[in-house]
């Protein structure tokens, strides 16, 4: 890690909201609002990686009460900035451990955000951790990608995702491990700048299987947010996690 706010310090906060722009355009956050309120209904949500606020913000302005966890003081500096950043409250902390009060009726986690965590382990305690929260019939909610292994070429562990005059950008994989970095140059005044963060990425299958460790059951699993049917073309997945009623 580059500091106490882990790989998304001050830097990377400055320009967050920008480098990720098409993530906050409102056809895009309007059908996870739709769902998680669906989900919260007259109950708390809790958000995992709550970072700048792109979800929890409109979905306290819908009338949810929202909480956050969040390790980057960065990140959490810009949602306070934002109209409203003051009705929501954060607690500084890894998500895959930190516990806040009260129980909730959603706990989500959403833009691939589950796959910070670079350990199988921290990633099972995540499911333990959210379903600790839950209410029972509360639900957990992760929006992630599945594993685009199948572009890699025979040989290659690199996947590009983004080429521009100014900017490259790739995934790479080690199917070994399930290990994987995202991968950006940038070109500034002529030098290229090169940062990268690590992941784990994870498979669908696997998901559910923490989710039993953790006493949650499969309840929905879509592509997007429109609750499309996931399918084995679907690069990425909203999956619902449910806990027992008893």
């Amino acid at each position: 890690m580059l500091d106490e706010d882990g790989y998304f310090g001050e830097k990377i906060a400055a320009g967050y909201d920008d480098d990720s722009s098409d993530m906050f355009r409102p056809d895009v956050v309007g059908p996870v609002v739709d769902v998680l309120a669906g989900l919260a209904g007259d109950g708390r949500a809790l958000e995992l990686g709550i970072g700048t606020g792109r979800i929890a913000l409109p979905l306290a302005a819908r009338g949810v009460p929202v909480h956050g966890i969040d390790m980057s003081r960065a990140m959490v500096a810009r949602l306070r900035g934002k109209p409203g950043g003051d009705a929501v409250g954060v607690t500084i902390g890894d998500f895959a451990t930190t516990r806040v009060d009260g129980q909730f009726t959603v706990a989500y986690l959403v833009f691939n955000t589950i796959n910070n965590l670079t350990t199988q382990d921290a990633q099972v305690d995540c499911f333990r951790n959210a379903a600790a929260h839950l209410a029972p019939g509360g639900c957990f909610v992760v929006e992630v990608g599945v594993p685009e292994l199948r572009r890699l070429p025979p040989g290659q562990s690199a996947v590009p995702f983004r080429i521009t005059p100014t900017q490259w950008a790739f995934d790479t994989y080690d199917p070994a491990t399930q290990a994987m970095s995202s991968h950006y140059v940038t070109i500034v005044d002529g030098r290229a700048e090169h940062w990268s963060l690590p992941f784990r990425y994870v498979w669908p299958a696997e998901l559910d299987l923490m989710a039993r460790l953790a006493g949650l059951r499969l309840r929905d699993r879509w592509e997007d947010w429109n609750r499309a049917p996931f399918t084995g073309e679907s690069t990425r997945h909203v999956s619902v996690w449910e806990k027992p009623l008893s």
